[in-house]
């Protein structure tokens, strides 16, 4: 019977509110707190984050639009639903490879992901051990260098967050995954409120502030302009077929227009909420804003070592970081365990286990890359963190760029004209969506492709 409804596509969100939160769920993940603030940070503060708004609103929302529109129409996987589209369209059906292409990349994505929440929730515990100590630099160096050092550990901390993301996900759409992100999302939020009124309290809001949203466009290169279009595009969790599959779930009569731009206005807000709890700590510490990605594990311990409550806040501030990876990680694995339901005839349960142990399996190559694991020498044959770096480089300079150029290229290209035009639901809207998504989105998109790969310098 469970197997049917997925291929009648009969599965839908309760209502709108749950699909934009679970939507703003998947966006919201270690790209909003762990990612932007340290990019923000290297790219001169208030002038990018300007250029990255803009981004979200002309390119990341209208590609959003693109994918969660091809999810409606289709109502199945990604790869059927673009397949349903392109013959609806009187197009072939092999243009579902494009998004095949990203079910794949979601998945590889998450093997990764899965061992940054483990260090995530690591933290949690250390952080209310009082580990981060008075706040010694060196210390804490070791004590990130120590977990990320111990295989064993690290595979333990994975292993509890793959397990936890298949007893949610095994449970299906309402009971598990809508369930699980209206419970987390509204705490993760509260945090968040909680931490940023901490930081205007002990830290120095000011310089905070003034650094967010005073823009120097002197600081401001090209190359960060590129990077503000890059992260814009990737915060949104779109070309990993997560957006498609969400599509696919949406209630009748729910505007894909005004929805888009709600998930945007969110995944931004905590965004720029956890760089107003995270600037004033670093600036009233005397730390580096563009610390890099050793900004949350190693920058930060430092501050909550140093300041009075540190240990309630620390220990705060990584179970909001890994409530917002945990629903990401929910998000990512959604499309291949549909897929295995829909179509090799799994049980939900058994999709879930399937699906979490071949993550589990990719995770021990990102775990033997940066620690000591028994498969280390079979696993690593060509040094020791190659596969991490390559993987990470893959995903997110080759596989999600073209992704995403793909499915510019079909909605704006290949796919009906008047078929999408009765998706999008607004003629206005439509009016302006289609140019972006046929012209703009796709030159945006490559403009990324060619400086990440090094084709081309700005």
């Amino acid at each position: 019977m469970q197997q049917a409804n997925a291929k009648k596509g009969s599965t839908r969100w309760s209502n709108r509110f749950a699909y934009i939160l679970a939507a703003t769920g998947a966006a919201v993940g270690l790209g909003n707190i762990w990612k932007f603030p340290y990019i923000m940070g290297e790219n001169g503060g208030g002038a990018f984050v300007l250029v990255y708004l803009l981004c979200i609103v002309f390119i990341g929302v209208p590609v959003m639009m693109a994918e969660v529109a091809i999810g409606k129409q289709g109502r199945h996987t990604p790869g059927h639903s673009v397949s349903d589209v392109a013959k609806a369209s009187g197009k072939p059906a092999w243009w579902g490879f494009v998004g095949w292409m990203g079910v794949i990349s979601g998945y590889l994505i998450l093997s990764f992901y899965v061992v940054i929440a483990g260090w995530a929730l690591a933290y949690i515990f250390k952080a209310g051990a009082g580990q981060f100590g008075s706040g010694d630099p060196k210390a804490v160096a070791n004590l990130f260098a120590g977990l990320t050092g111990n295989g064993w550990a690290l595979l333990g901390w994975t292993s509890t967050v793959i397990l936890a993301t298949v007893l949610v996900i095994g449970k299906g759409v309402k009971a598990g995954l809508e369930r699980a992100v209206s419970a987390l999302m509204p705490l993760l939020f509260v945090i968040l409120l909680i931490l940023a009124g901490y930081a205007a309290s002990e830290g120095d809001f000011g310089a905070a502030f003034h650094f967010m949203f005073d823009p120097d466009f002197s600081k401001l290169s090209i190359n960060g302009v590129v990077v503000a279009l890059g992260h814009s595009f990737f915060t949104l969790s779109l070309a990993s077929g997560i957006m498609i599959m969400y599509g696919a779930y949406l209630p009748e009569g729910v505007s894909i227009a005004k929805s888009s731009l709600w998930i945007a206005f969110f995944d931004t807000l905590v965004a720029l909420i956890a760089g107003l709890a995270i600037y004033p700590i670093v600036f009233a510490n005397g730390l580096e804003p563009g610390a890099g990605p050793g900004l949350i594990f190693q920058t930060l311990p430092i501050a909550f070592g140093q300041m009075p409550g540190g240990r309630i806040v620390g220990t705060l501030f990584f179970i909001m970081l890994v409530f917002a990876a945990f629903t990401s990680a929910l998000a990512l694995i959604e499309s291949s365990v549909a897929w295995l339901v829909e179509k090799r005839g799994f049980s939900r349960w058994g999709a879930a286990f399937a699906a979490g142990f071949g993550i589990w399996l990719l995770s021990l190559g990102t775990i033997a890359s940066v620690a000591e694991l028994p498969i280390s020498q079979f696993a690593m044959p060509w040094g020791k963190s190659d596969f991490f770096t390559m993987l990470d480089y893959f995903t997110a300079n080759i596989a999600l760029p073209i992704g995403g150029l793909l499915i510019a290229l079909f909605t704006g290209w290949v796919a009906n004209k008047g078929l999408m035009a009765e998706l999008i639901d607004a003629k206005a809207v439509f009016r302006l969506w289609h140019p972006v998504i046929k012209f703009l989105a796709p030159l945006a998109i490559l403009l990324v492709f060619l400086q990440l790969t090094g084709i081309i310098q700005l």
